[in-house]
């Protein structure tokens, strides 16, 4: 057995506190540090006996032995954060989106080359049982040509979630629905069907006036690069409660449908000469708990960042890929 891998976590909200646990949970790691600019007694994290920071600069200067920094800041602070983490020669988990520009994250990868440090991505959507699934079945070619791919993600985000004094909403440290709500199922198309190309798009903000500074809806058509064309049609101003998160692909030998909140159930599956194999079920989580849809994966996201450290495998989302995310929601918003 390998030292442990030491993690630091920057961000103590929902997803931050994420995280910790599942590093301490972790037999191979070990949380050393935890850093957010909020008083500690406001945060609930007294579960955790480790050193805590009210900067990230504090930490750095602090001395305090550490292999790896989990970035779960505001998104408009991820890819500074990400630079400063490299700078002090550590390798950084970057929650999404990596960053909010394309440039901004070309400078995180071209700092981590230069360091000779590793950038992890976290897209844990990609571990769950029908992503895994998918991902099979397109690689195997058992569905030929690609010929029309829709992906639908219906939420609801109200006055619950864009609360007055959360970075929820604001453009700056946001980005925008896509970035904040939808990067991982563009992460997932991507991840299947390659890059897009022929972009259009309309967009509208039906109920979120008064709580965000971005458009709430939309819809957008493209082109993939590697043949067949596809669309994206997104609101979080459905009513009360999330609807669904759904990817439709319509291909030569076949049609499927992956459907629920979180893009967690297989709704439909007709592929000729194929069996549909029993997947494991999946948890689908709730609209505004601390761990919705398939943050219960992050544990596998920390035991990839180990096992690439420790020498046993490959990065599950690269910083190209995730940069390439990036990419893809700066084109789409362009056309606003």
């Amino acid at each position: 057995m390998k030292q442990k891998i030491k993690f630091a976590v920057i961000g103590c909200g929902h997803i931050g506190k994420r995280h910790a646990e599942m590093i301490s949970r972790n037999e191979q790691s070990e949380l050393v540090a935890l850093i957010d600019v909020k008083p500690k007694a406001s945060l609930g994290i007294d579960a955790y006996n480790v050193p805590f920071f009210a900067s990230l600069a504090d930490f750095i200067q602090s001395g305090i032995e550490c292999d790896v920094v989990n970035i779960a800041s505001p998104n408009g602070f991820h890819a500074q954060h990400a630079l400063d983490v490299l700078g002090a020669n550590m390798h950084v988990v970057i929650e999404k989106p990596m960053a909010l520009t394309r440039a901004d994250a070309e400078k995180v990868i071209y700092k981590a080359l230069h360091m000779h440090k590793q950038v992890f991505a976290v897209m844990q959507n990609r571990y769950s049982p029908p992503s895994v699934w998918i991902k099979e079945l397109i690689d195997s070619g058992k569905l030929g040509k690609v010929f029309m791919v829709q992906l639908n993600c219906y939420w609801n985000r109200d006055d619950r979630y864009y609360k007055p004094d959360s970075w929820h909403g604001k453009k700056d440290l946001d980005g925008g629905t896509l970035f904040t709500q939808f990067s991982h199922f563009i992460d997932i198309m991507y991840w299947l069907f390659g890059d897009i190309e022929n972009i259009k798009a309309k967009f509208n903000d039906f109920n979120h006036a008064t709580l965000t500074d971005f458009e709430d809806s939309g819809f957008v058509s493209f082109d993939f690069v590697n043949g067949g064309m596809g669309s994206l049609n997104y609101s979080t101003s459905v009513w009360n409660q999330n609807l669904e998160s759904s990817m439709t692909i319509i291909a030569e030998n076949g049609s499927i449908k992956i459907g629920g909140q979180y893009m967690n159930e297989v709704e439909y599956c007709h592929v000729k000469d194929y069996q549909m194999p029993q997947l494991a079920p999946t948890n689908p989580g709730n609209d505004y708990g601390a761990y919705k849809g398939s943050a219960q994966n992050h544990h596998y996201v920390i035991q990839n960042v180990v096992d690439v450290l420790q020498g046993r495998a490959t990065i599950s989302t690269n910083a190209l890929e995730g940069l390439k995310v990036v990419d893809i929601i700066e084109r789409i918003y362009q056309l606003k």
